[in-house]
This record gives C-alpha cells, structure tokens and sequence, in this order.
C-alpha cells in the first residue's frame, strides 16, 4: 500500500486515498496502514475512504485523527454501499463525522443542520432510510 501510494504521487497524483471499500478496516489497521503511507508521503497527501459496515468508520477516522490525516471521504446520510460486501450498510455518513469533529471542536465549516436537510432530501429521492445515525436521531427528535 505504502509503496502504491508513493508511486501514484511520483506519477503526479496530488493526494492518494486509502479506501476501506468493504467496511471491514478497525482502528488498529489503520494505525498500522496509515503509519506505512506517512512513511512515503506527507500527510497532505493522503485521504481515507471509510465504509461503514461494521460500525466502526468513525472509530477509525478517530485513529487517523490522531495520525495527523485531515482528509476523510464521506457521503451525505451513508449514502453508498458495495455490491461485494453483503450487508454493507454505506460509506461513512458526513452527518455522523460531522457531529463528532463538532464535538471535538474541530471546525470543518459544515452547517450540520444543513446537511440534515439535505439529507432528507435525499433519502426522499431513494426510497429507502439513510443508515446514518446522527440523521436518524435527528429525524426522529428534532434538535441537537
């Protein structure tokens, strides 16, 4: 992975994402796969790409936080999923990264209220419930 990644900036990429298609990565990996790449680009240079099938998206962006990686693939509600992964529930939902950065003080510049709305939106257009948490709580009892 490490050494893909530093290839793909020799090459010219700007910054390389690190994918988790299937949703199976937990923190420990990505300590551990996060760590190699830093070892071969600068940390502007990676972003991460998080499923959430197991649940544990947010617990490794978390990881990666402390890694010092700032750049976090997201979708609006956990819209998404992966036709290889049987239960996939979604990518990582921006509303649920967006509730914990807020709650961690990190400014992100993301109107959270907003991003409900857009949400509901969407989930009206695809006729099906968005898996994201921070959604589903908010739907269900408007408020913080």
């Amino acid at each position: 992975m490490a050494e893909l990644s530093a290839r793909l900036v020799d090459l010219g990429a700007g910054e390389v994402s690190v994918s988790d298609t299937i949703g199976v990565a937990h923190p420990g990996q990505v300590f551990e796969v996060v760590d190699a790449v830093l070892q071969r680009l600068d940390r502007g240079q990676l972003a991460l790409h998080f499923h959430d099938t197991r649940g544990t998206a947010l617990a490794n962006v978390l990881a990666a936080l402390e890694l010092g990686v700032t750049t976090f693939d997201a979708s609006a509600g956990g819209l998404g999923g992966c036709p290889y992964a049987p239960g996939a529930t979604g990518n990582l939902a921006t509303n649920d990264l967006i509730y914990v950065l807020d709650g961690l003080g990190i400014q992100t510049g993301v109107d959270l209220s907003k991003l409900t709305e857009a949400s509901r939106f969407i989930e009206s257009r695809i006729g099906h419930p968005l898996p994201s948490r921070h959604y589903r709580a908010a739907v269900a009892a408007p408020g913080p």
